[in-house]
């Protein structure tokens, strides 16, 4: 079931330009969530900060998290069994990778935590949740975290104010256009592609079977304006909300337990 080390390079490599497609300045989006993880677990007296990566993919996030914070334990959590494989193999030594499904009926057990979280980051995940999926997910992270402790969420917002929104979109696929990020292979194509390697072959047939049992299907998408993520964040106890980063659509939502 396993796959070897070249294979989940090529990949991995293949998923990070197939991301930039997506996410307007990934990378700034990246640094700028370490740099609040990096913020809230600075000078704390535990030696050894626990992190938790929701929607993990293959490991983009919690890898640069390593390199950032090479003290911290950092969990990485995700449903699909051929990206969290191949995350296990590229970036065995970034993260502990576990097979759960986020907002599920006690997804936060398989998850092994032995003390409370310093801080859960997110990066283009939490979309797929249905509202009150979220919300549940919300109030699940709340408990999981020590006073002081953080969620960062990168995800692409649509703001209240139509106009609003439709400039924001501008502006993102105006810096896509001059980066050409949306030159490289998009989402089907690398999840076809990936269906022709015979190496994955076992685990894509694994994921499949899963996906049809559970009626997941990429593409989902929540639509929830930034307002309202807000306004969930308060429901589920969070009493410091705000972003902290911007471009086009894309943001950095910070909440922090008190």
């Amino acid at each position: 079931m396993g796959v070897s080390m070249e294979t989940a390079e090529v990949w991995i490599d293949r998923w990070e330009r197939q991301q930039q497609h997506y996410a307007v300045a990934r990378e700034e989006r990246f640094t700028v969530i370490a740099d609040i993880v990096e913020h809230v677990t600075t000078d704390r007296p535990r030696p050894r900060p626990l992190l938790l990566d929701l929607g993990c993919g293959p490991g983009s996030m919690a890898a640069r998290l390593a390199v950032r914070l090479p003290t911290a334990e950092i969990v990485a959590v995700d449903m699909d069994p051929l990206l969290l494989e191949l995350g296990r193999t590229h970036h065995a030594n970034a993260a502990r990778f576990v097979d759960a499904v986020v907002g599920e009926a006690g997804w936060t057990d398989a998850l092994g935590l032995d003390r409370p979280l310093d801080a859960v980051v997110s990066t283009t995940a939490l979309h797929y949740l249905s509202e009150r999926t979220l919300l549940r997910t919300y109030r699940s992270l709340f408990t999981l975290l020590r006073p002081g402790g953080a969620l960062v969420n990168g995800d692409h917002f649509a703001l209240d104010d139509r106009r609003c929104s439709d400039l924001t979109a501008v502006v993102g696929s105006r810096r896509a256009e001059r980066s050409r990020t949306r030159d490289h292979e998009d989402w089907r194509s690398w999840w076809a592609a990936a269906a022709e390697d015979l190496e994955l072959a076992d685990l894509f047939a694994q994921r499949e079977k899963r996906r049809a049992a559970s009626g997941n299907h990429e593409g989902n998408d929540n639509d929830l304006p930034l307002a309202c993520h807000v306004e969930l964040l308060r429901a589920a106890g969070f009493a410091h909300i705000t972003p902290v980063w911007q471009y086009g659509d894309s943001h950095v939502l910070v909440a922090l337990k008190d």
